[in-house]
């Protein structure tokens, strides 16, 4: 008996609509592009001067952008903040979900620890910024020291759900039996547990260093004044001062999305994997 194949024919709604969507993400990044690399001399008002490449592609904006928002310094002080937040993050928001996840079925204080440390997702930044900025003033923390252990508090949150999440794709049996071994529960977590939970690791990492990456409210709010400016600090401070050039502004918007889009790039798979297994199961 032969089968009909059914031809499913294409859904041109759903195509138009990607294709928007696409365009509404790429035709940004082209201006972007090409205004970074034009010369002031051809800004043009008109739509086809505006959307014409640039008729030399010339390093000389990226040059500039660098020396005036301090680029090296600024970058550095990014990847220092925004590495070790990453880490800690890892490290510490991974035993806590993995300490809540295991227990808040059992427990019912851990599920009560999970449902307070979760709801801190809902507090407005805006409500936390005075106390904040007093109390790190008052204890010697108005540096990037403390934006870090801040960083480790606001994303611990969403850390500590996605982790508990991708617990429950763990089977049980791993942890019982090598504590029939004689391992201890520090141990099996280390051994066990933990190297499963890397596609998590790498989403952790991804959406942590997205935020801090790009965060620019608590820098300016607890190092404010301070010479330790990190990249968005230095490209608000930049906005300030040159906001009408807009050649160097764009040059330096490329210069600070390159670090993290490579960054993105080279853990997307790892990002994927943890998202899909990390959804939190019925």
């Amino acid at each position: 008996m032969r089968r009909l194949k059914r031809k499913q024919g294409t859904n041109w709604f759903l195509t138009f609509v990607l294709i928007l969507g696409c365009l509404t993400v790429l035709f940004p990044l082209y201006m972007t592009v090409i205004i970074a690399f034009k010369n002031p001399s051809e800004m043009t008002n008109d739509v086809a001067g505006a959307l014409a490449p640039p008729s030399s592609w010339s390093f000389d904006n990226f040059a500039e952008a660098m020396r005036v928002t301090n680029f090296w310094s600024a970058l550095a002080n990014s990847l220092i903040i925004t590495g070790i937040t990453i880490i800690l993050s890892v490290l510490i928001h991974s035993i806590a979900g993995y300490v809540i996840g295991r227990n808040m079925r059992r427990k019912k204080g851990y599920k009560l620890a999970y449902f307070y440390i979760v709801s801190g997702m809902f507090v407005p930044f805006a409500i936390l910024m005075m106390p904040l900025v007093k109390e790190t003033a008052q204890i010697g923390l108005a540096n990037p020291i403390g934006v870090i252990l801040l960083y480790l508090v606001f994303y611990m949150p969403m850390n500590v759900m996605l982790y508990s999440g991708y617990l429950k794709n763990i089977p049980l049996a791993l942890e019982e039996a090598a504590c029939v071994d004689g391992a201890s529960t520090w141990k099996t977590y280390w051994k066990i547990v933990f190297p499963i939970m890397k596609p998590m690791h790498a989403t952790v990492a991804v959406l942590t260093a997205l935020g801090t990456w790009n965060d620019v409210m608590t820098p300016l709010v607890i190092m404010s004044g301070s010479e330790n400016t990190t990249l968005p600090l230095a490209q608000l401070n930049f906005q300030t001062q040159f906001g009408t050039n807009y050649n160097l502004a764009f040059a330096s918007y490329l210069l600070s999305l390159i670090p993290i889009l490579i960054f993105y790039v080279v853990c997307q798979k790892q990002i994927i994997g943890g998202v899909a297994n990390g959804a939190v199961k019925g």
